[in-house]
């Protein structure tokens, strides 16, 4: 199940978002607007959710949550874009990085 949303998401709703993966869930953050696209199978389809919402492609990067471990990774084929200055499917700017952590604490901080 995937839920798109600008607020922290719940307990509940973070049960609903481990169903495609258990101890996995895949996020797309528009970076810009602060609203997270969470639980798809490929981080295409969030992407294409925020992008239908009025995303820019710029704005929005791709990773997810080890729940197990509580990692956050910064890894995504959505992040590959070399007119961005990102040539790898990891997040490699520092502060777009550093804004993701931070965006991903606020969503998930009810098991962060």
């Amino acid at each position: 199940m995937i839920i798109t949303k600008s607020t922290p998401f719940t307990k509940e709703e973070i049960v609903k978002l481990k169903e495609q993966f258990d101890t996995y869930i895949k996020t797309v953050i528009d970076i810009n607007k602060k609203i997270c696209s969470a639980g798809s199978n490929r981080h295409f389809e969030s992407e294409e959710i925020l992008l239908k919402d009025g995303s820019k492609q710029k704005d929005l990067w791709g990773g997810g949550i080890d729940l197990e471990t509580k990692v956050i990774d910064y890894n995504s084929f959505i992040n590959i874009r070399p007119k961005d200055k990102n040539t790898s499917n990891e997040i490699q700017n520092e502060n777009t990085r550093e804004e993701y952590k931070e965006l991903t604490e606020y969503f998930f901080k009810e098991i962060l």
